[in-house]
């Protein structure tokens, strides 16, 4: 039947009995096969882990920037990862680096949560917060403004022209009136 239908014959499940066989273009299923391979890897969205890395001594002000950026990157969409590093005697007050990384999440509590909450691991405490809400990624093609919001602009762009076309108008009236 393969023969005569100019195709291959491919067994689909050799341990059942009995085998079960189709008759079909291989070349054709491979090529479809890695094509849709190549789309799902497309679809993937990738999550990238970002590390703040604090000390005990840390200042608020220091500790401001950082803040700031892990906001920025739980808006588009990484986690981020804050670790508190001890040194020598530091160890012996984790209560200091957990009041640090409590502080952290209620300042970004509005667009994250907790994934993993703080915890001990050697000289190193460390949280990981990821975004609430899901991030839609922008496509690279995709313009700054929506188009509604194009045309609303034009149309105040246009009817500022226009005034500023009627008050020269009135301008040049005036000066015609003045000068007769």
């Amino acid at each position: 039947m393969a023969r005569e239908a100019e195709s291959d014959l491919v067994e689909i499940a050799p341990g059942a009995v009995p085998p079960v066989c189709r008759v079909m273009d291989f070349g054709k299923f491979l090529f479809e096969r890695t094509k849709k391979e190549k789309e799902a890897r497309k679809a993937q969205t990738k999550i990238e882990v970002k590390e703040i890395r604090l000390r005990p001594k840390t200042n608020v002000h220091h500790r401001g920037f950082k803040t700031r950026d892990a906001r920025r990157w739980l808006l588009e969409g990484m986690k981020v990862r804050v670790t508190v590093r001890f040194r020598g005697r530091e160890i012996t007050y984790p209560e200091l680096a957990l009041e640090d990384l409590k502080e952290i999440s209620e300042e970004l509590s509005d667009i994250s949560v907790i994934e993993q909450a703080p915890a001990m691991e050697g000289k190193v405490m460390s949280m990981v917060l990821i975004a609430s809400k899901p991030v839609k990624k922008k496509s690279p093609d995709a313009t700054e403004k929506p188009e509604a919001a194009v045309t609303e602009e034009a149309k105040e762009v246009k009817a500022v022209k226009e005034v500023k076309a009627v008050k020269t108008v009135k301008e040049v009236k005036e000066v015609t009136e003045t000068k007769e």
